[in-house]
């Protein structure tokens, strides 16, 4: 029995291990005062200095953060009525042609999805004149489309795990459907919808394939900077940029953490009084 807990605990370390230190020997590498990515040359934070000097980077990085944003909104609005639809309204024709579609772009090749919307994007144009030209409007549709199916999926198992009993004594004391949904539904499924947005922010943020299709001139997302740099060799420029992201995401993931901790602690607090006061 000891040995297999001590078998354990050795995969475990070693799981996090190859997950987490790639990443440590990043952050480290980026106060590293040589040139030289893989040689230690004295601590030095010239290289974060470089970094906010260097305008394609910026605004790589600006462009990245405000079509991830754009994305991440309006994928969890389309999820979360998708995802509304096929939890709540039952069997209806066209249900599962809603659900393949919603569901598609998860198992979808990232080449065969950018590849398509290309095409779509070029004939769009040839028809009716837009979207003119490839740049911002094409990434953030071509991202939206892929992004709201893993919202649809989020929202979908949360409301399919939800009590009806709380919207049905709603609708009893008189509560139109925008009420409840509003009132009721909105707040329980709130960490859902966060977790959706989170998601879809990070994908968008991350997605270099279906944006290479899609993009045209001067509208180079960050990944695409980075993997031009890279092919010409990593500098350390690029590892105080790696580490700037990896916090912003650390920030994020422990704030949504909270977040949803206070959020669970409220619906079970809530829970107790009702049944309290039954």
């Amino acid at each position: 029995m000891k040995q297999s807990s001590t078998f354990r605990l050795t995969v475990l370390a070693f799981g996090f291990a190859f997950l987490y230190v790639p990443i440590l020997s990043l952050i480290a590498y980026s106060f590293n005062k040589s040139r030289l990515v893989t040689v230690w040359g004295g601590f030095s934070t010239q290289w974060y200095g470089r970094l906010l000097e260097n305008r394609q980077i910026l605004d790589a990085a600006w462009l990245s953060l405000k079509i991830a944003a754009v994305n991440a909104t309006g994928a969890v609005i389309l999820g979360t009525l998708a995802g509304l639809a096929l939890a709540r309204f039952g069997k209806f024709r066209g249900r599962t042609l809603l659900s393949g579609m919603t569901t598609a772009p998860l198992v979808m090749p990232e080449v065969i999805t950018g590849l398509s919307l290309l095409m779509l994007f070029v004939v769009m144009e040839g028809l009716f004149g837009w979207p003119a030209g490839r740049g911002i409007t094409t990434i953030t549709i071509a991202h939206m489309t892929f992004t709201l199916a893993y919202v649809t999926v989020v929202v979908q198992s949360r409301l399919s795990s939800l009590d009806d009993s709380l919207e049905e004594a709603a609708m009893d004391l008189g509560a139109r459907p925008a009420k409840i949904f509003f009132v009721i539904t909105l707040p329980i499924i709130a960490p859902a919808l966060l977790s959706g947005w989170l998601l879809s922010f990070t994908i968008s943020l991350d997605d270099l394939v279906i944006t290479s299709f899609v993009s045209g001139p001067g509208s180079s997302t960050l990944p695409m900077v980075i993997f031009s740099k890279v092919r010409m060799g990593v500098s350390p420029d690029i590892n105080a940029l790696a580490s700037i992201i990896v916090l912003l995401v650390t920030i994020g993931v422990v704030t949504a953490g909270i977040f949803m901790a206070r959020q669970e602690k409220r619906r079970q607090r809530d829970m107790q009084m009702a049944a309290a006061a039954k």
